[in-house]
């Protein structure tokens, strides 16, 4: 079930096997593409990609930073949480939790910047208005 609550919003899935590599455990490539997908689910449901698009542009992944606590397996439900801490004249970053759901177990942690461009020129351009407002900002005190 997906929602949103406070500013965070929270995915659940089951991993599924093709996730998991030859090392028995979900591959590290994995979170990243899961840390996307999420951020584009959370941004959907707050009208962000509507706002975005609408204003000519979109948003470019600059960087990942991930840290792997412990591993994941098939058939594992998790829950990942997202939301976003920032933005800046260009930049926004958005932070990452993903638990296991059976023990709350804290899986991985990360954190994503990215750059606002527009659609045309790919070049970066000021975030407007219409486009930060979707978001309630979460300061780190706030944080899960």
């Amino acid at each position: 079930m997906d929602s949103t609550a406070n500013g965070i919003y929270r995915h659940e899935f089951t991993v599924p096997s093709a996730s998991v590599d030859e090392n028995g455990h979900v591959n590290n490539v994995e979170y990243v593409k899961w840390m996307q997908d999420v951020a584009v689910m959370h941004s959907d449901s707050v009208g962000c990609t509507r706002a975005t698009r609408e204003a000519g542009a979109t948003w470019v992944a600059r960087s990942h930073r991930i840290e792997y606590l412990r591993p994941a397996f098939a058939g594992d439900q998790l829950v990942v949480l997202t939301w976003v801490c920032n933005f800046r004249k260009v930049r926004s970053a958005r932070r990452y939790k993903f638990f296991r759901t059976t023990d709350d177990v804290v899986l991985a942690e990360g954190e994503t910047d990215w750059v606002f461009v527009d659609a045309k020129t790919g070049r970066p351009r000021s975030i407007p208005e219409s486009v930060s407002s979707a978001f309630e900002l979460i300061p780190e005190e706030r944080e899960p």
